[in-house]
């Protein structure tokens, strides 16, 4: 794998897409999220994946911290595996809301169907938006992208959804 993409690049973006840059992780993780799918068969029969894929793609998911498998038996019938989304993979809800957000504004269908996020309380719809850290929304076109440390600071108004 050429360093740019590998997991020792200096860069969080190529080291995240060495995770969840094939199309197929990317949406085992989006039907794990909005349809609530856990087993092999659910994933293989909506997403209409090859068996061998989709289990390579499960083994590095659960490998890199996204999905854990745990195993279940229903009566009668021998045990098996399902994957669960961490909490490292339910974040990715930021990332297939903003992949949402895009494919229906530049890639649009009429008979096509988006995510919509919801606050569990209150069921108030969630929009993904740029905040500044004074609570200041900013609209995309009026950004630059600077490179910085990857310095983490976990303060909860600094990871705000509008």
């Amino acid at each position: 794998m050429p360093k740019a993409m590998s997991e020792d690049s200096t860069c969080s973006v190529a080291r995240s897409l060495g995770v969840v840059g094939d199309r197929w992780a990317l949406l085992i993780i989006r039907d794990a999220l909005i349809i609530g799918s856990t087993r092999f068969q659910e994933f293989r029969d909506g997403l209409g994946i090859a068996s061998n894929i989709l289990a390579k793609r499960l083994a590095l998911l659960v490998e890199e911290g996204l999905m854990e498998r745990r195993t279940y038996q229903e009566s009668g019938v021998r045990s098996h595996d399902e994957y669960v989304l961490t909490e490292a993979g339910r974040s990715l809800s930021l990332v297939i809301g903003a992949l949402a957000v895009w494919g229906r504004t530049h890639r649009p269908k009429s008979d096509g169907t988006s995510p919509r996020f919801t606050v569990d309380e209150s069921g108030l719809t969630a929009r993904l938006a740029f905040v500044t850290s004074d609570g200041q929304e900013v609209a995309p076109e009026r950004l630059s992208a600077v490179r910085t440390a990857d310095a983490i600071d976990h303060r909860p108004d600094d990871r705000r959804v509008g």
